[in-house]
């Protein structure tokens, strides 16, 4: 995004002991330090950070062939992420080929449960490096102790601390994608959603409609100067969503990690729901589209605060961007705008994605 000030201090890490090094030279309440990959899903303060910035930068890349048609992939955690999607759409591997054009590094890509089209990350993964910061020593976690959900894991939420090193993604061999989950990319292959395509082809069209809409970095146009999408879908009840207008999109939630709502508390909307046989059971949760409740709360594309150099994209109501001089505080400002709007209008606070580095709350 090209806001912010600094970090006090760096530290590169390029291997597993570096990072064990690092982490034992944070062990003091005093220490605060942040791990980055790229740092493209990042506002920092303007006055900067005052603490550590482990940035990982290990690189790497290894294939195993499972013999039953599927193909584990190592990929260290600073390997950037769009680079090493290309490398399995070359070989022929299906599985993550949806999160094409993603800014950032692998090891970031399961901290938030990256997603895009339909899927996540998460779906593919297997297992994780961890330099694990409470036990000093290098271990493998499964991906189903890391508590993921939609853009959240145990990581993100600092249940589970420490340095990714690498992830291990397991991929289809036969060249064509996970099933197409997504209309508008269903729509630009020209097949029916449920659908595996070629892998090839799936990556060609997410790099477009991505392009189409500024998400991927071009430096001579604002409008992919930012973070991508800014704030998250938000997760709702069932019952919440339902006096919303007809005409709001929505996605049923699966199983997983308990979702938390976005909604602001309305006591109607709260409690589990009762049951014929007289128990409760977790109110049925949905996923309502961000970008629909922006724009109908009255925030249209390229919206600047007066003064401000921040704005809304002109092509993707999402994302907020920087056209030249914008500081974080007028990012903020603006994102305070919209959460406003919203919640105004509809009585949902939006979550911004990106992680806010620097900021005092007053």
């Amino acid at each position: 995004m090209g806001v912010g000030g600094g970090a006090e201090r760096v530290l590169d890490i390029t291997s597993p002991a570096e990072a064990l090094d690092a982490l034992a030279e944070m062990d003091g309440p005093q220490d605060e330090h942040v791990v980055l990959g790229g740092g493209s899903n990042l506002v920092v303060a303007d006055e900067g950070y005052d603490g550590a910035v482990l940035r990982v930068r290990n690189i790497g890349h290894q294939q195993v062939d499972n013999g039953d048609g599927t193909v584990d992939v190592h990929i260290a955690a600073g390997e950037i992420w769009d680079e090493a999607v290309a490398r399995t759409v070359a070989a022929g591997l299906g599985g993550i080929e949806s999160l094409s054009g993603i800014p950032g590094r692998a090891g970031a890509s399961v901290v938030q449960n990256i997603g895009a089209y339909g899927h996540e990350v998460g779906e593919a993964l297997v297992s994780i490096e961890l330099a694990d910061a409470d036990t000093g020593t290098l271990r493998t976690v499964p991906a189903a102790a890391l508590g993921l959900g939609y853009r959240t894991s145990a990581l993100k939420r600092e249940e589970l601390e420490g340095v990714v090193i690498g992830i291990t993604v397991r991929l289809h061999r036969d060249g064509r994608s996970a099933p197409v989950a997504y209309a508008q990319l269903a729509d630009a292959l020209g097949v029916p959603v449920g659908t595996r395509a070629p892998v090839d082809r799936v990556r060609e069209a997410v790099l477009a409609l991505r392009r189409a809409k500024g998400m991927v970095y071009d430096p001579a146009d604002p409008d992919t100067h930012g973070c991508g999408s800014f704030f998250t879908n938000p997760i709702v009840h069932a019952s919440f969503a339902a006096d919303l207008p007809r005409e709001a999109p929505r996605w049923p939630v699966a199983a997983g990690p308990e979702p938390v709502p976005t909604a602001i508390p309305l006591e109607r909307y709260r409690g589990d729901e009762l049951q014929p046989d007289g128990t409760r059971r977790p109110p049925r949760m949905v996923k309502l589209s961000a970008a629909w409740l922006i724009e109908h709360a009255g925030v249209r594309r390229g919206l600047a605060l007066p003064g401000s150099h921040a704005a809304i994209s002109s092509r993707h109501t999402l994302a907020i961007t920087n056209r030249g001089g914008a500081t974080a505080r007028q990012v903020i400002e603006l994102a305070t705008f919209v959460q406003t709007r919203v919640a105004g209008e509809f009585g949902i606070a939006l979550q911004p994605e990106p992680l806010l580095l620097g900021f005092v709350e007053n």
